[in-house]
């Protein structure tokens, strides 16, 4: 028989909802479902991501005009700002190494290796122009990890593409720093809709095994 896990019932019951109430969220639920942003893995450990949670309704309509007027920045209560930081890895990782050590995740070696090799790691990416990619990945998890706490708490969201990153930047009070870049917007709230399911391609048209295009048997 197969097992029926609840964290995948909340995935495929989630939709993207364009349509929110009015009503404001309580701190401590916000509070809860940002936590889960914190709590995403992300490469090395480095946390190359933040999270603006936009609510003074003036900020929300510039960040919907950035966003190309979608209505739905304007009518949910919050729209959370994903970051990717490109440079935040250049900062001293004491923080990040000591609180591993003492949570016992990682032994005072492997501290130093990631001290060491995760930045020279960093540094080919660099050299390569990949800064920015792996940041937005790392932000990526995050919001995916917000979207599935906020499905879980009886909560809509919209995941946006669709804006214009300078004038998004400018709304966060990010316009000038060149390491930091918009990865989503993503806008939490209560629904005013129901919305059904658009269906998926059949799971052999995107899952193969071993090889792209190979059926996993």
């Amino acid at each position: 028989m197969r097992t029926r896990l609840p964290l995948a019932e909340t995935i495929r019951s989630r939709r993207s909802v364009r349509r929110f109430r009015p009503d404001p969220l309580p701190d401590s639920l916000l509070d809860e479902i940002l936590d889960t942003a914190v709590e995403a893995p992300s490469s090395w450990n480095f946390q190359s991501r933040s999270v603006v949670a936009v609510r003074d309704p003036g900020n929300r309509e510039a960040l919907a005009r950035a966003a190309n007027g979608q209505r739905q920045v304007r009518e949910a209560p919050v729209t959370l700002v994903f970051v990717a930081e490109t440079d935040s890895w250049r900062e001293a990782l004491d923080d990040i190494c000591g609180t591993a050590v003492r949570n016992g995740a990682w032994n005072d070696g492997c501290a130093r290796t990631t001290a060491t090799a995760g930045a020279g790691f960093q540094d080919d990416l660099a050299a390569r122009g990949l800064l920015r990619e792996y940041a937005v990945k790392d932000a990526m998890i995050a919001a995916t990890y917000v979207m599935l706490a906020a499905a879980d708490a009886g909560l809509g969201t919209s995941p946006m593409n669709g804006w214009d990153e300078a004038e998004v930047k400018k709304v966060i009070g990010a316009e000038h720093r060149d390491d930091l870049a918009a990865a989503l917007l993503l806008s939490v709230g209560r629904p005013a809709e129901r919305r059904a399911h658009p269906g998926r391609r059949p799971r052999g048209h995107t899952v193969f095994g071993e090889r792209h295009g190979r059926a996993l048997v």
